[in-house]
């Protein structure tokens, strides 16, 4: 605050309290002269939650004695020091290379927060980072984080999965992105062996390198409409 703003201030800390009015002209100038030296870095009013006449009101309200300007800075201190508490830092969009720029962002922003000119950043970085554009292009040029010929040695291994991804290859449908009838297998998961007992119930759970044909129907029926859009 300026020497006027904290004269207004100290205008409204006389209405509420007359004890605080000085009528002297000496004594109303070194009053002005502490109380701006105190509350200098201090803002009347920001866009995120504080107001210096709360905090006056405040200290009013809950002491018997007159206030005084490191009453008001002290509540500045707590309410700078509880948005801080609140705040995450996000990564800088500053080369990480470049120490200097990255330290100088991080304060910046920081500041910013502190002093009420942005919202705290609640959010960790790995939910709320800035986006990279040209990401999307990039991973598709890296293409499968599995080597085709990686891919190959596991397929003995992976029956269900080589069976799954050599039809969508050869376009045929994702047999398993539907749910089977016959086994009640969930989307995306093998089909199962069904075995009927003498009393009528069905049961087995040994995964099926294959796919039951009434899931292979099934998926050719949804495929159908989405190659027809």
């Amino acid at each position: 605050m300026n020497q006027r703003e904290v004269a207004a201030v100290l205008t409204y800390v006389g209405r509420l309290d007359p004890r605080t009015i000085r009528t002297d002209a000496g004594e109303a100038r070194d009053q002005l002269g502490m109380w701006h030296e105190l509350l200098g870095d201090v803002p009347m009013t920001t866009a995120q939650g504080w107001d210096i006449r709360e905090a006056v009101r405040k200290r009013i309200v809950s002491s018997p004695y007159p206030i005084l300007p490191a009453d008001v800075a002290r509540e500045w201190q707590a309410h700078r020091r509880e948005r801080l508490a609140r705040h995450t830092d996000p990564t800088p969009s500053a080369d990480p290379d470049n120490p200097h720029a990255w330290r100088a962002e991080l304060l910046a922003a920081r500041d910013a927060v502190a002093t009420g000119q942005a919202a705290p950043s609640a959010h960790r970085e790995l939910i709320a980072g800035r986006h990279r554009p040209g990401l999307k292009d990039q991973l598709a040029a890296v293409g499968s984080y599995i080597p085709a010929a990686v891919r190959a040695e596991l397929a003995p291994y992976r029956p269900a999965r080589a069976a799954r991804e050599a039809a969508i290859a050869a376009g045929g449908p994702d047999v398993l992105s539907v749910p089977c009838e016959w086994c009640h297998a969930v989307e995306g998961e093998p089909c199962r062996r069904r075995r009927i007992t003498l009393d009528g119930a069905a049961r087995g759970n040994a995964p099926l390198a294959t796919t039951h044909p009434s899931r292979v129907d099934r998926a050719l029926a949804a495929q159908a409409p989405a190659a027809a859009a």
